[in-house]
């Protein structure tokens, strides 16, 4: 059996409306990675990330038709060599009303270098 070692991340950014229209996830190793990144997603200055320490794992959900979508990363864990990033996708309930309005969910988080195997990462949808 392999032992999963939690591992403690911190969130950069979180919401609903990134420019970033298509279903991604994404692994920033490098501060040029993340700002090319960080420009495809938002006009708006990027978090500052220190790549010798840490490195950036996030998911954005594309495009929804109305609000009331949300992502989240809800676990990040160290198991037999690789990163297992865990997320949960909320959706609005049937009937909820919510704003016609288009949405882009998301999620980004940094991780320790030193906390997690970082050379392979996983991202691993958990029904919420």
């Amino acid at each position: 059996m392999l032992f999963q070692v939690v591992v403690t991340f911190a969130t950069l950014a979180q919401g609903s409306n990134s420019h970033i229209m298509a279903p991604r996830q994404v692994v920033v190793r490098s501060a040029a990675e993340w700002q090319t990144l960080w420009k495809a997603h938002s006009p708006q200055p990027a978090p500052v990330v220190d790549f010798s320490r840490s490195i950036m794992v996030g998911v954005f959900l594309g495009s929804r038709p109305t609000a009331g979508y949300q992502v989240a990363i809800t676990a990040v864990k160290s198991q037999g060599g690789k990163a297992i990033v865990e997320y949960v996708e909320h959706r609005p309930e049937v009937g909820a009303i919510v704003a016609q309005v288009l949405t882009s969910p998301f999620h980004l988080v940094s991780i320790p270098k030193d906390r997690a195997d970082v050379a392979d990462v996983d991202f691993r949808k958990i029904d919420p």
